[in-house]
């Protein structure tokens, strides 16, 4: 059968009169127990046949037109489709109904149709229609099927996304996949059937994985528990099962799924948790009509930014970033947004260009992400990673203050607690600068800190994929060695919600999750790869990088938090450091950074910042 063939419409509803007049030819039959048919339909049923049953063709031949149930398309017949048959053969069977009782009481005292003959015409259609259309979709699918060894596999979710997954692979004439069951979590659900195919808990898949050969599983719920989509993954990864996920809600109910949208799964899907709730509202009353800074917004971090703030409709947003490229591809990404955008080429260290830039646009809100963020290289190069964390921080800030800006949020990290490099120490210190700054003006200064985040420019997970492109070796720098990770998108809305709540002076830590060993996350990178570890793929261990701690953390050791109503933010305790200490250290640091001392540059750091110990660092030195 031609995969392109369709049935003419008019050849559908003129097959389903004839179903619903061979029912009802049915239904006298079994009305009169197959006997005497001559007799008893042409004679003495004569005055029912006349007049009813043109009646009841007639009445199912509009009631078809109306719903239009002959336009489906009879491969692609649906739950949708059967339940819009059964609604109108139902009304069709009560509208005769009707009309037979007024004929028996109004008329001559004669039914249209007798009562057994509506009823059994009605259950008999209902089948005939349902069941030839199930004939006709399983002989076409059965046809068209691509020949070849089959993909057994298991749909993890057995709600409504694993039932659109099933339905689009049985569709899919080029699908090799042989659908065997599901997975649930529920142990409720264990051995009961959903569309003929039996419901499995994890705890039992290694029977079933072996019984059924069971090659691939497909993820297709909406928001999985993320320890148990974890398990699941590691059992299949250690029986050398594939393991895909279908795409994200958004796509399958936009007119856009297909089986080539599910895709391989990887890391970014068993780090990434819940998507977060946030208040919309709050945030669009913060935002709406206003006019944003957002400095270093080429960034991972920046550029996301700008993507959130975009939907709350500001007046306009700024975009300040020194890399040139970067920022003309934001600035195309973000055309059919509809945004009213500012671009500009500058440098958050020159006083005079900022200055200008605030005289001219007039900001109301300023997003702090511009900074220097590898860690070997900074400490390769403090002077420049204190002069733009730093010093370009205390530039913007000192602005904020001078033209009255309403809120200054700055983007932290965690490499600021008990900080081992100069990149940590130089963001810590921008911290100090801001906190105490809100203690002095009316600009409210908000500090967010978190750590890694996924995808990010520079981060380990790129790393590891151009190094599994390459062929490997993946490099690790200590067995032990752990971070914290979150998605960019939830670092930026839990960013813009510290902002919205954020009353000034506060230091907002992100709940993290748990931390994880890098060496695991290069395992796992591997195995989605369908690899094996030291096999396929060696793992090198390099050692620490300078300035590299063991672990990350989110508070430093003289600091406490306190709850808010969003359960993954967090209020760090503030230090009170006087500002006349800060800035004049500051303004020490600045001198330093004109002569290139980097050795004084990273004492009179170490001197404000008692807690920073210098890690497998040339600078270490000053600690003695």
């Amino acid at each position: 059968m031609n995969p392109r063939w369709y049935l003419p419409k008019k050849l559908i509803l003129l097959i389903d009169i004839i179903l619903t007049f061979l029912s009802l030819l049915l239904a006298y039959l079994i009305r009169f127990d197959f006997i005497d048919f001559y007799d008893l339909f042409l004679v003495k049923e004569y005055d029912t046949v006349i007049t009813g049953v043109p009646v009841l063709l007639f009445i199912r031949f509009l009631s078809f037109l109306i719903a239009k149930t002959h336009k489906g398309i009879i491969r692609h017949f649906s739950n949708d489709d059967a339940h819009k048959i059964f609604f109108t053969v139902t009304i069709g069977t009560i509208l005769i109904s009707i009309l037979s009782i007024l004929k028996f009481k109004f008329l001559d005292g004669r039914v249209m149709l007798p009562k057994s003959v509506i009823i059994i015409e009605y259950l008999a259609t209902l089948f005939l229609l349902l069941s030839s259309r199930l004939t006709i979709k399983q002989i076409f699918f059965s046809q068209n099927k691509k020949k070849g060894e089959k993909i057994n596999i298991l749909i993890y979710g057995s709600g409504k996304m694993g039932m659109i997954t099933k339905t689009n692979l049985e569709k899919d004439d080029n699908s090799y996949y042989n659908i065997k069951g599901f997975i649930d979590d529920d142990l409720k659900k264990e051995n009961l059937m959903v569309n003929r195919k039996k419901i499995i808990h994890p705890k039992n898949l290694k029977h079933h994985i072996e019984k059924l050969k069971i090659s691939t599983v497909i993820i297709a719920i909406k928001y999985p528990s993320l320890e148990n989509k974890q398990g699941l993954v590691d059992f299949c990864l250690e029986n050398q099962i594939k393991v895909k996920i279908v795409p994200s809600v958004k796509d399958w109910y936009d007119g856009n799924f297909s089986t080539q949208q599910i895709k391989d799964i990887n890391i970014g899907d068993l780090l990434g948790r819940k998507p977060i709730e946030i208040s919309n509202q709050k945030t669009k009353n913060e935002i709406e009509n206003k006019t944003i800074l957002v400095t270093g917004a080429a960034g991972s971090i920046g550029s996301e930014i700008v993507r959130q703030l975009a939907k709350y409709e500001p007046k306009k947003i700024i975009l300040l970033d020194q890399a040139e490229s970067p920022l003309y591809d934001l600035n195309q990404d973000l055309i059919s947004m509809d945004a009213n955008l500012e671009i500009i080429i500058g440098d958050v260290t020159r006083k005079e260009r900022m200055r200008n830039i605030f005289l001219t646009h007039e900001p109301n809100l300023v997003y702090h992400a511009a900074a220097y963020k590898h860690v070997p290289l900074m400490e390769l190069n403090p002077s420049e990673s204190v002069r733009t964390n730093l010093i370009g921080t205390r530039i913007v800030a000192d602005l904020a203050v001078e033209f009255k800006i309403q809120k200054f949020v700055l983007i932290s990290t965690d490499k600021a607690v008990n900080p081992t490099n100069v990149m940590g120490a130089s963001k810590r210190l921008a911290e100090m600068y801001c906190e105490s700054l809100n203690r002095s003006y009316k600009t409210k200064f908000i500090i967010t800190r978190f750590g890694n985040v996924l995808g990010s420019n520079g981060s380990v997970i790129p790393l590891f994929k151009k190094q599994l492109k390459n062929g490997g070796p993946i490099t690790v720098t200590h067995p032990e060695v752990t971070r914290f990770f979150m998605t960019i998108q939830e670092a930026c809305q839990l960013v813009l919600e510290a902002s919205c709540m954020g009353n000034g002076g506060e230091i907002y830590v992100f709940d993290m999750g748990k931390s994880i060993k890098i060496i695991d996350l290069a395992h796992k990178m591997i195995q989605l790869a369908g690899l094996e570890v030291n096999k396929d793929i060696k793992v090198k261990f390099t050692g620490l990088r300078p300035g590299e701690k063991m672990f990350e953390e989110v508070l430093n050791t003289n600091e406490g938090t306190s709850k808010t109503h969003h359960p993954k933010i967090l209020i760090g305790k503030v230090s009170n450091e006087n500002f006349k200490n800060i800035e004049q250290t500051i303004t020490k640091i600045e001198a330093s950074i004109k002569t290139q001392e980097n050795n004084n540059i990273v004492k009179l750091m170490k001197e404000i910042i008692p807690e920073f110990k210098s890690k497998n660092s040339e600078f270490s030195e000053l600690d003695k």
